[in-house]
């Protein structure tokens, strides 16, 4: 953060030219940090209630480590998602206490105890789709919610769901991660009266077109209270569900 712009900051509320309120406003957009690759928005937290998420896939091993690094020095939970166990391999020497989720690809970094808040459920329809689920579980999880999962319940074996209607009522909000066709969600949301985030998967054979036909069918899905995130989105699912989940909870 520029410290000059700062004082100047502080000097306009000390002498009333400015109120609290409004320099508040102004530091949601003020800084960042560039890194010539990179522009760390470090005050993303401030804004958004979390710190800005690195992105691995496409990023040089130093890009992605270096990034993260910055992030930590700054925040107290850091989340990477698509990286590779060589980034957390680096990340871990200077940071021992950073987890790596080989099925989800994230690393996470959380310095502080988190206080759990609400109920999400992760569904998934089978286990080829668990590397979705799981990046969901890993972002909803380090945001501050109370996460569960119920794992390989598709349509296939519609009884293995309703086993489980007790588990699925007890959520606020529910994410269903489903490839092939994509009908789970669908069906899930036909027996709640909860949220619903659909995340298609790439699972599937060649007419799937890689997660194409399930999120046709799930955009197309004739129940209401289906939001549908972009293929293999498991982060993006993670994230609206932590939004929906603190509404009306103390952050």
């Amino acid at each position: 953060m520029d410290l000059s712009a700062i004082r100047e900051l502080l000097l306009e509320v000390k002498n009333g030219v400015l109120d609290i309120d409004s320099a508040l406003e102004r530091l949601k957009v003020l800084p960042y940090e560039d890194l010539g690759y990179a522009r760390l928005d470090h005050h993303r937290a401030l804004r958004k209630g979390f710190p800005e998420v690195v992105f691995c896939q496409g990023k040089t091993t130093e890009q992605s480590v270096e990034i993260i690094k910055r992030l930590v020095e700054r925040n107290s939970r850091v989340l990477a998602t698509r990286a590779n166990r060589d980034i957390f391999e680096k990340v871990k020497e200077f940071l021992p206490t950073a987890r790596y989720n080989e099925l989800a690809r994230t690393i996470t970094v959380v310095k502080e105890d988190i206080d759990l808040v609400g109920h999400i459920l992760v569904i998934s329809a089978g286990t080829a789709d668990l590397p979705v689920a799981e990046e969901a579980i890993e972002t909803a999880s380090i945001m501050g919610n109370r996460v569960e999962r119920l794992y390989d319940v598709g349509v296939a074996g519609i009884h293995r769901l309703l086993g489980s209607l007790d588990k699925i009522n007890e959520a606020k909000v529910l994410i269903v991660v489903a490839g092939m066709e994509g009908a789970l969600p669908s069906v899930v949301a036909g027996l709640v009266d909860k949220p619903v985030i659909a995340v298609p998967t790439s699972t599937g054979y060649g007419a799937s077109f890689k997660g194409l036909s399930a999120l046709l069918t799930m955009l197309n899905s004739c129940v209401p209270g289906i939001a549908v995130v972009n293929i293999d989105n498991g982060f993006g699912a993670g994230y609206l569900a932590s939004i929906i989940n603190h509404i009306g909870e103390d952050r």
